[in-house]
């Protein structure tokens, strides 16, 4: 028995076509070159929502170390003072003290140097 996949083909082509929106020239108007880019650029995303966390981690500490040289002191020293004074403040949380209150910020340094 023979069976024609047009409205199956039709739609399976339409459902890649459709995320392939925005991709440069034939790799969103031919089928397969379409496909071929759409499992490239979906292994990209998944590999880049992991790298994501580690960029904005490298961030936080980046701008925590800028802080804490403008203050004296070192960012691991910084970081095992935060440990022995028992202040339980994640990078992200530091970060933006250390961006947007700058005050605050040095007041926590305080505390961490007299606990080391």
């Amino acid at each position: 028995m023979r069976v024609k996949t047009g409205i199956v083909r039709r739609r399976r082509h339409k459902k890649i076509l459709k995320l392939a929106r925005g991709f440069y020239s034939g790799r969103r108007k031919h089928f397969r070159k379409a496909k071929e880019q759409l499992e490239r650029s979906l292994c990209y995303a998944f590999r880049d929502r992991k790298q994501k966390k580690r960029d904005f981690r490298r961030l936080w500490i980046i701008r925590i170390n800028a802080a804490c040289r403008i203050n004296n002191i070192s960012y691991s020293k910084f970081m095992y003072g935060l440990k022995l004074a028992n202040i339980e403040l994640d990078r992200k949380i530091l970060a933006d003290m250390a961006m947007n209150d700058p005050k605050s910020f040095s007041g926590i340094i305080q505390k961490v140097k007299e606990a080391l």
